[in-house]
């Protein structure tokens, strides 16, 4: 399944540093994770951008990103081989929040618009948002999870402006699907996989869970 990669940084981060280790996993990875891929980043109006290229995340090797204060990242292993567009690459956004996802779902059964699985998620979590985003997807994660014939993983981050909502759920392979934390000097970083062992301290994220960044 797909690889997704999170920095956040009040003081800025440059993501061109950290772009090289994404490429590495997502190449290494024992699933093919080339079908394209996607990052989304703030600008410094707090507006997001978005970039999306089909080739594989470790063929385009783009390294003039700016500094920012937050940046998504996601490398896609495509469902079956289908639906390989650019279209269907993430971050989706609806211009106030973003989202990637990396995981499998199957026998679900929620009524959301989208092109693929991940969209209908985002698209269903917003469509439950009352005010409080931790709520939202806490309760949209139930929801699912009781809809749902079986999860073998559902890791995504929803990111807004203001936070971003983690959610940590697998029921099999924990070494490949648990997300991994650490931090560089005032740099958050979550990852599908840990990189950097010599240099960065890491820690999983605790499974079956939602949590704020923040």
């Amino acid at each position: 399944m797909c690889r997704i990669l999170l920095l956040d940084d009040p003081s800025g981060v440059d993501p061109n540093q950290w772009m090289h280790h994404f490429r590495h996993i997502s190449q290494n990875s024992r699933e093919f994770q080339g079908h394209g891929w996607g990052c989304a980043w703030l600008n410094d109006r707090d507006e997001w951008q978005i970039y999306r290229d089909i080739r594989p995340v470790w063929e385009d090797l783009k390294s003039d990103f700016p500094q920012t204060r937050r940046f998504l990242a996601h490398a896609r292993s495509a469902f079956r081989d289908e639906g390989i567009v650019v279209e269907n690459n993430m971050p989706f956004s609806d211009g106030d929040n973003v989202f990637i996802f990396n995981g499998e779902l199957r026998g679900v059964r929620i009524k959301a618009d989208g092109r693929i699985g991940a969209e209908k998620i985002f698209n269903y979590i917003r469509r439950l948002h009352k005010g409080d985003w931790t709520d939202t997807v806490t309760r949209a994660t139930y929801i699912i999870d009781k809809r749902t014939r079986y999860i073998r993983a559902m890791n995504f981050f929803l990111a807004s402006r203001d936070d971003v909502q983690i959610c940590s759920w697998f029921n099999e392979e924990a070494e490949y699907f648990q997300l991994q934390r650490t931090r560089s000097d005032t740099t958050q970083i979550i990852c599908s996989t840990a990189f950097d062992r010599d240099a960065l301290i890491w820690e999983s994220v605790a499974n079956f869970c939602v949590q704020s960044l923040n």
